[in-house]
């Protein structure tokens, strides 16, 4: 009942602001807002026309507020549907997953605010500082994201952390400048080779984990769609604009539900009134952590929603201070001595982050300002870990002594000659460089992400090889292993060795197709490689 007295209130007073400002209409002087034909329009939240935060007659500044632009407003519409039903079934699972879908939320309101600059700023040189300035808040968001995957890499859900990690990269579509809606396409790929892991493993034991990953899933149908709709080629910017540092000073100043400037209409007439806020249409906010990020008091207001999970620096200010002497990443030992906690509460992990949130670019940073770790070689329940190792020679070759219940993950390895004694059950490789890798027999397959001038050598018997995002790999398979299955995705300069007909005789190079051609015949797309002859 009070919800619709309030609502009642409100259109009384819209009603009467609407008309007070047409009776002002002829008194008011053509220069009182306007500049080079744009209205110059402060940064505040949603506040009813024709009146002020305190209910008394509004500036003519505050009566000028124009309406969001229909791109920012089906922006809003994707967060609340989409991405919240994500972070809410993120909730449902919890622990770090939770953690991470939150920091997703605040990469997609980093992307409103850049969305909100571009239509209040002049396009700047894509190459140039200022542009990358504009854009700092959304890589810091983005980082953050990651920098949870990484710090987190021994978790039993690390394969949800890498799927939200690879896909969250997905809001980079906006410095695509002429196919945004490819960059969404090649970034669900990257987050369906671990997305689709999870539901493999998860759809006999439970549901909640494989809706995630289809709810995920949606968000970059959803994402498509919009961009289709509005930037089918390329962001646009206002070519009538102001600096766009300027912008960005504004949109970080004021409520991030500000409204953009809009063209004075030439008749001198009123711009119309902003939409009333949505009482009982717009689901409500998923629930945030307590330290300093609370919940809006308004389900509905955006503005409200998008300042408390923007605020900055306020956010993490009454965040608990680590002691230097407690922090992982300063003392090394610490690291080497203690065990990663397999289930760290939401806030334990956030303070531990915290740091992280000026991040300068997404995703990983590069080689050159990464810290180099000590090698580790050990077992870890029926997981071998191999990390960090960099330059042993290949009579030096580094050896494994696994059975058939052991996997084996290596990461982050550099010209290292690895040897796989005796039957395992599968072999991960992830972002390593020029390694080597000889093997007895596996029971699964050997997995290789992100890793070029990789070698590998079959001895014995092995099922399945699968490649992604590997330039440059060749595989010598045995007499046993002439049955393995070999997948790739997105790999260049693969070839397979085969033996030959006797054991004196040299091994045989056979190149896997990178060309495929495609053809429509009758209503059906029908592909075959490309053949070079001559």
């Amino acid at each position: 009942m009070t919800s619709m007295n309030n609502l009642t209130t409100l259109i009384k007073r819209l009603e009467a602001a609407t008309s007070r400002l047409e009776d002002m209409v002829p008194t008011m002087p053509d220069q009182s807002a306007t500049s080079n034909g744009i209205a110059s329009l402060p940064e505040s939240g949603l506040t009813a026309p024709g009146a002020d935060a305190r209910g008394g007659a509004a500036s003519p500044s505050q009566q000028t507020m124009a309406p969001l632009p229909p791109a920012i407003d089906d922006f809003d519409a994707l967060i609340n549907g989409d991405v919240k039903t994500f972070v809410n079934m993120s909730e449902e699972i919890g622990g770090l997953v939770a953690e991470q879908s939150a920091a997703v939320l605040r990469a997609f309101a980093a992307e409103r605010k850049f969305l909100i600059v571009t239509t209040k700023a002049k396009k700047p040189d894509i190459q140039s500082p200022v542009y990358m300035e504009v854009l700092k808040d959304l890589q810091a968001t983005m980082g953050v994201v990651n920098d949870i995957r990484e710090a987190n890499r021994a978790s039993p859900l690390f394969k949800h952390l890498s799927t939200v990690s690879e896909g969250i990269n997905v809001l980079i579509w906006v410095a695509n400048e002429s196919k945004p809606a490819e960059t969404i396409t090649e970034m669900l790929s990257s987050a369906q080779f671990w997305g689709n892991r999870v539901i493999q493993e998860y759809k006999e034991k439970d549901q909640v984990h494989v809706q995630w990953v289809q709810t995920f899933y949606r968000i970059f149908k959803s994402l498509s769609a919009y961009v289709k709709q509005h930037y089918i080629t390329g962001l646009t910017w206002n070519p009538n604009g102001i600096d766009p540092l300027q912008a960005t000073e504004e949109v970080n100043a004021g409520p991030s539900s500000a409204r953009s400037p809009t063209p004075q209409s030439s008749t001198g007439g009123p711009p119309p009134p902003p939409p009333l806020p949505k009482f009982d249409s717009a689901p409500p906010p998923p629930p945030m952590p307590s330290n300093g990020i609370s919940t809006s008091k308004n389900p509905a207001d955006m503005g409200a929603v998008f300042d408390e999970i923007s605020r900055g620096e306020a956010v993490t200010s009454k965040l608990r201070k680590v002691d230097p002497s407690s922090q992982t990443h300063k003392n090394p030992s610490l690291r080497a001595g203690s065990a990663v906690p397999s289930a760290p509460t939401r806030s334990d992990s956030q303070n531990s982050l915290s740091s992280h949130g000026k991040s300068p670019i997404p995703g990983r940073k590069p080689d050159s300002m990464r810290t180099r770790k000590p090698p580790k070689k050990e077992l870890e329940g029926n997981k071998w870990l191999i990390e960090n190792f960099d330059g042993n020679p290949p009579e030096e070759m580094l050896e494994i002594k696994a059975s058939i219940t052991h996997s084996i993950l290596i990461s982050r390895c550099t010209k290292t000659a690895i040897r796989v004694i005796g039957k395992a059950n599968a072999i991960s490789l992830d972002n390593c460089t020029q390694v080597s890798l000889v093997i007895d027999s596996l029971v699964s397959a050997v997995d290789v992400i992100k890793s070029p001038k990789f070698e590998m050598q079959v001895l014995g018997t092995l099922p399945t090889i699968m490649l992604d995002q590997v330039d440059g790999a060749a595989l010598y398979l045995g007499k046993e292993s002439l049955g393995t299955e070999v997948f790739t995705s997105k790999c260049t300069g693969v070839n397979i060795n085969l033996p030959g007909e006797t054991e004196e005789d040299d091994y045989v190079e056979r190149a896997l197709p990178e060309q495929i051609k495609s053809v429509v015949v009758d209503g059906m797309v029908v592909s075959e490689i490309v053949e070079h002859a001559g």
